[in-house]
């Protein structure tokens, strides 16, 4: 038998095998990218109304293992994927009325400042204790937003998450952004105990310092959150108020629900005179201070004598003084204003929202939006006014410290609040025209981190529901439900101390920041020498 060889010509082309080269290729990259996509989205679960917010750690857990050891224009792009992640839903509700162009807007333009902070990320990652440098650049992306543009936004601060969390106590201490960098330093650290816990099995070889580093990451926040616990008090210091939150409760939802303005009006005075009557025949304990919502009254009641009148007569009705919600037309200004009305006196002083909402209650850059949408010009005809001064109201001799609605996200504006002698705290809300949206509970959280930061009784009327009042523990005591006329009457506590927290201001941050920079040069300082290194 013969066997003929088969002769092969070398000169043929060989078929390039670049197929699963390049399936490899896309799933190295797509890998991450969804992983830094469903990171953000774990870190929206983790927010209200759900109860979960021990999901903000393996949140940044994942981020860390997905921007260590990237170059910047890699961390930026996946940071903003983590930030579209989180904010798009987190938003959602700024759209339940105006359609989704103003909230994809909203939400693609917040998640820059994510981006940001994912290539500082990526940049740090590779220093020595990465995580501490890590979670500093974090912060300083809040305190970024918190700011710029407009005023800024401050919405979805990682602390405003942690309202039933173990580190909630560190608020005190250091306000939300102390409490926001324990989370993230926590979740950063439990990546690294995992990469480093690996690595040594892959190995044999323990990294000492990255352990170290990855085991304090964890250990350190959650020692001084046990070390902050004593800061955290609901014990009267300078005895007690009876408060009533009065819930109206509007017509309809959405945003025509201002054209029933003076249904509105008559709704808190009619569910006023309801507690009185309550209180008269002795089933309701007389409150000392009744706290009506924002926009409980779109009529002006000073220039519009019907309106004065309704409110004269339930402030007379109840016997104490009351703090309306009211949009005030004075010397050409708009105000959103809150005006305490005395049962004798009628009104005797006036607090201006200082926050005022771009878009909703300004337009900013008018004549550049009308060009693009004239819907948007208008629904905001007007341009509200800012007020200047911290707004306490003296009601039945304690000082109510009054934060209206949007500005219960900015740290300054509670602050400066309680440093001007509030010993209780009242946020007066209009959650109307956000319906049934998770925007409520987001907000009432918000208002239960502010209890603990400054050790005070917070009280949330809000003209449609969640009303609520807060010890200053940041329990809720008392609540409503939504769109039903209620009110909430309780003793509550009163507090004259100082926590840490209000003393130190805007220091912590501003630590924070510092931190970050430093990070920041140090990485970028070796990043040179190594490429200078290299090129010799």
């Amino acid at each position: 038998m013969t066997v003929t060889a088969t002769s092969v010509d070398e000169s043929a082309p060989v078929p390039p095998r670049t197929a699963p080269r390049a399936w490899s290729g896309w799933l190295a990259r797509l890998v991450p990218a969804a992983a830094a996509a469903l990171s953000g989205l774990l870190l929206y679960v983790s927010f209200p109304p759900r109860t979960l917010w021990w999901l903000a750690l393996p949140a940044f857990a994942v981020l860390g293992r997905v921007l260590r050891g990237r170059g910047w224009k890699a961390g930026l792009g996946l940071g903003y994927l983590f930030g579209l992640g989180f904010l798009l839903p987190l938003l959602v509700w700024t759209g339940v009325e105006v359609g989704p162009g103003p909230w994809i807007a909203l939400a693609v333009i917040e998640a820059l400042f994510v981006a940001l902070v994912g290539a500082g990320v990526a940049a740090v990652s590779k220093l020595p204790g990465w995580p501490v440098w890590a979670a500093a650049l974090w912060i300083a992306g809040e305190a970024a937003r918190a700011r710029v543009p407009f005023h800024g936004f401050p919405w979805g601060k990682v602390a405003f998450g942690q309202a039933d969390g173990v580190f909630l106590p560190l608020a005190a201490l250091g306000g939300t952004p102390v409490l926001g960098f324990a989370v993230v330093l926590c979740g950063f650290g439990l990546y690294e105990i995992v990469r480093v816990t690996v690595d040594a099995r892959r190995t044999g070889t323990v990294r000492r310092v990255a352990a170290a580093v990855g085991a304090l990451s964890v250990a350190v926040p959650a020692g001084a959150a046990v070390a902050a616990l004593p800061l955290v008090s609901d014990t009267a210091e300078t005895g007690t108020a009876t408060v009533a939150v009065v819930q109206g409760n509007v017509p309809r939802l959405g945003l025509d629900f201002n054209a029933q303005r003076r249904a509105v009006l008559d709704h808190h005075a009619r569910e006023t005179e309801r507690l009185a009557a309550e209180v008269d025949a002795g089933r309701v304990e007389r409150p000392d201070i009744v706290l009506w919502p924002e926009n409980s009254s779109d009529i002006d009641p000073f220039a519009n004598a019907d309106a004065y009148a309704v409110i004269d007569r339930a402030a007379k009705a109840i016997g104490a003084p009351v703090s309306v919600g009211a949009v005030v037309g004075r010397d050409g200004r708009l105000l959103n204003e809150q005006v305490l009305w005395d049962p004798v006196k009628g009104p005797v002083d006036t607090y201006d929202k200082r926050q005022i909402q771009p878009f909703g209650e300004y337009l900013p850059l008018r004549s550049l939006v009308g060009a693009i949408n004239d819907d948007w010009t208008s629904m905001v005809r007007q341009d509200f006014s800012r007020g200047t001064e911290p707004g306490v109201f003296t009601m039945a001799g304690t000082g109510v410290g009054l934060v209206t609605c949007y500005e219960a996200a900015f740290d300054w504006a509670v602050r400066d609040t309680v440093k001007d002698g509030a010993r209780l705290i009242s946020v007066p809300s209009n959650n109307a025209t956000f319906g049934r949206s998770e925007m409520t509970y987001q907000q009432l959280a918000m208002s239960r981190v502010r209890a603990v930061e400054h050790s005070r009784t917070v009280t949330v009327p809000v003209t449609s529901g969640v009303s609520a009042i807060i010890m200053p523990d940041g329990t809720v005591s008392r609540k409503t439900g939504m769109f039903v006329a209620d009110s909430l009457v309780q003793e509550v506590p009163l507090r004259s101390s100082q926590t840490p927290a209000t003393r130190l201001g805007v220091l912590p941050e501003t630590a924070l920041v510092l931190v970050a920079a430093g990070g920041l040069g140090w990485a970028v300082t070796a990043g040179v020498r190594g490429r200078r290194a290299g090129d010799a």
